[in-house]
């Protein structure tokens, strides 16, 4: 196969476009080993080529999604004027762009007030949300089912925030009566609602959760990092769509653009319904350069210095590809439902696999069959490694025994987990692959099975 690289001629043209804006400054004289400088990044080339193929249809582990093209050029472009985005001073029209772009994010969920801001990535954004949290209720607890990312607990920890793991169902959700037996100690501040689990992509009752929050007044934190975009999906499960449609009401939201935003990392989003939360940010830095008396981004985050690119690869990607029920961005994400539905049907028939949760998202997860929990655990780890050798990557998920049991009556289990084999199917071309992806899957499982 070949990179796309086309775009090069449109990145070409953009720069001189871009010089024409300082085409009254002197010249400077640049005097750079360019012979050095191919022979390093040709040898950087042959370094990178040690990398799993994320950009392909055949790498259907982990949550890697290529940025758009658009975001890659935009991204460099940017990287010649390299604008810092804490002070306005420091980004003039990157921090418009993010502003801008922020604000298109916050519409999806029918945010027209808010605040919100363009972070690192996913963690440091629910650090954010968290820090704001642990501010309104102080000495409170943090609660989030034992399915959410592993985030939450390590932020918690270093906000010095009490932090409870709150039992899942078997649907992998929060369990909800173990929530409300935990609510009624009043010792909860918070409560994470998981909107599509990094683990199977499972969503949290966010309907009934709300109900809970009506009644025990805790603040609800909605960390769909993962999820979130799926908003735009029109072929959701009933339950899914329930939960995506009142996202509105929660207080706060993360949500990835470097995952399914197709931006490169790191790019995380933070939102909050109140833009009163603005005031835990207040600081003074008289040594910054403040030549603007507009608010700038670096009075409502935690975060100085932040790299304006991220902003302006997101505003562009966001310009060709508006973030509409009928777009094609809506279009690529109902993409890759469809084929986690596909390959789930395909495994589901297969008598040699056992699969326990229909995806909600894209992500699905299953193991071989086995009469043990430790047998079905080293089955996956083979075809696992097996399927890579093949050019197919998956990707491995210990699943807790407990959530199994129900599914698996017929199983001996000996461990607190069970290891299952996970294909996350994030790309639009997906769909179209899954023929091949299963001729793979198939031919590497009668290998390790025979």
């Amino acid at each position: 196969m070949q990179f796309e690289s086309k775009s090069l001629e449109i990145l070409a043209e953009s720069l001189k476009k871009l010089e024409e804006g300082f085409a009254g400054l002197p010249e400077i004289e640049n005097n750079y080993d360019y012979s050095k400088m191919r022979e390093i990044m040709l040898e950087v080339a042959e370094k990178m080529k040690d990398n799993y193929p994320y950009f392909h249809p055949y790498y259907a582990g982990q949550m890697l999604k290529p940025p758009h093209p658009v975001a890659r050029l935009a991204y460099m472009l940017s990287l010649w004027i390299n604008p810092n985005n804490h002070a306005l001073d420091g980004g003039r029209a990157s921090s418009r762009m993010e502003k801008e772009a922020v604000a298109e994010i916050a519409g999806l969920f029918g945010w027209e007030v808010f605040l919100g801001h363009i972070c690192s990535g996913g963690t440091m954004a629910n650090l954010e949300a968290l820090w704001v949290s642990g501010k309104l209720n102080p000495g409170k607890l943090v609660a989030a089912s034992e399915m959410a990312h592993y985030t939450h607990s390590r932020i918690s920890e270093v906000l010095k925030i009490p932090f409870q793991s709150i039992p899942c169902n078997h649907l992998a959700q929060m369990d909800l009566d173990a929530l409300e037996k935990l609510l009624k100690t009043g010792e909860v501040g918070t409560v994470v609602a998981t909107i599509g689990s990094t683990g199977t992509g499972s969503i949290d009752a966010l309907p009934e959760i709300l109900t809970l929050k009506d009644k025990y007044g805790f603040r609800l934190h909605a960390d769909a990092a993962y999820g979130g975009y799926f908003i735009l999906a029109d072929n959701l499960s009933t339950t899914a769509r329930r939960a995506f449609d009142c996202l509105n009401r929660v207080d706060s939201i993360v949500i990835d653009p470097h995952k399914h935003g197709l931006q490169p990392y790191g790019c995380g989003c933070v939102l909050f319904r109140d833009p009163g939360a603005g005031v835990f940010y207040k600081h003074d830095s008289p040594y910054t350069y403040f030549s603007s008396q507009e608010l700038h981004l670096g009075e409502i985050s935690l975060e100085c210095s932040r790299p304006g690119a991220s902003a302006v690869a997101l505003w562009a990607t966001q310009k060709l590809l508006p973030m509409t029920r009928d777009g094609e961005f809506a279009v690529n994400l109902a993409k890759s439902r469809e084929a986690a539905l596909k390959l789930y049907k395909r495994i589901s028939a297969d008598s040699r696999f056992r699969t326990f949760l229909a995806p909600e998202l894209d992500i699905v997860v299953w193991a071989p069959r086995a009469a043990t929990g430790d047998l079905a655990s080293k089955l996956s780890q083979d075809i696992f490694e097996t399927a890579a050798k093949n050019n197919l990557h998956l990707a491995t998920f210990k699943f807790p025994v407990q959530l199994l049991k129900d599914y698996w009556p017929d199983i001996r289990f000996t461990g607190d987990s069970v290891t299952c084999l996970r294909s996350c199917l994030m790309k639009p071309e997906h769909p179209e692959w899954i023929d091949r992806i299963w001729e793979i899957l198939n031919q590497v499982t009668d290998e390790v099975l025979r």
